[in-house]
């Protein structure tokens, strides 16, 4: 199979908000004690999971959660929120780590991102950005240069659809002027991402692991797939 575009997922797949203890090492719970490296580790999972309910959320919180990568006021709202159940009371603290969730400065990609990126797009191949996502994430692409590559950025809160929506994946392929069928989607959620198959999209599953353990699954899918 020949295809002539690429879509990939953002979170997990070609950037990754890592853990950075000198964001979380001033972050105190309700009895104002330090969170403790597990306590860390759940509270950035929460904060990137890209599927699933993380806390128990009233009907208020829930509609925002729903609804979160659609609209920036919701996700603002809900994350806020997902933040004080999950032992960050403070709501200075709160509002701070939540600032650099959405900064896309902050988030740090994988170490064969930009092989990747220049390599499809070296081949003439077209190649989108879809992500679920309520921020703009063009400026972690354009300080390195690699908004180059990028001839799409499909992103949930512009287009008014999410992943696993066929509408989000249709947008895409309609801008990048292709046809489904010719079309790989690389993400690290088999219910997201994956549900590009139902428009006809071939699917990568890539694993969201710290940058450091994963030197080269990028480069090893657009092999397997003979794209590079």
């Amino acid at each position: 199979m020949t295809f002539r575009a690429v879509l990939f997922d953002f979170s997990g797949t070609v950037f990754r908000l890592e853990q950075d203890e000198t964001w979380l090492a001033d972050l105190t719970d309700h009895e104002g004690e330090s969170l403790d490296i597990e306590a860390q580790t759940e509270l950035m999972r929460r904060m990137t999971a890209p599927v699933g309910q993380v806390v128990d959320l009233d009907e208020e919180h829930l509609h925002a959660w729903n609804h979160r990568d659609r609209d920036p006021v919701l996700h603002r709202k809900v994350y806020l929120e997902v933040l004080k159940q999950s032992g960050v009371p403070h709501a200075d603290q709160a509002v701070a780590l939540y600032t650099r969730l959405i900064d896309p400065t902050q988030w740090t990609p994988y170490p064969d991102t930009e092989a990747v990126l220049k390599g499809v797009s070296g081949k003439g191949v077209k190649l989108g950005v879809l992500s679920n996502i309520a921020f703009d994430i063009r400026p972690a692409f354009g300080r390195r240069g690699w908004d180059a590559y990028v001839d799409e950025f499909i992103l949930s809160f512009e287009v008014g659809a999410v992943k696993p929506e066929p509408e989000i994946f249709r947008a895409a392929v309609e801008r990048l002027g292709v046809d489904p069928a010719e079309t790989l989607m690389v993400g690290d959620s088999e219910e997201a991402d994956g549900a590009a198959r139902a428009i006809g999209c071939a699917f990568a599953l890539v694993e969201p692991l710290p940058t450091t353990e994963r030197p080269d699954a990028l480069l090893s899918v657009m092999r397997a797939h003979n794209v590079l």
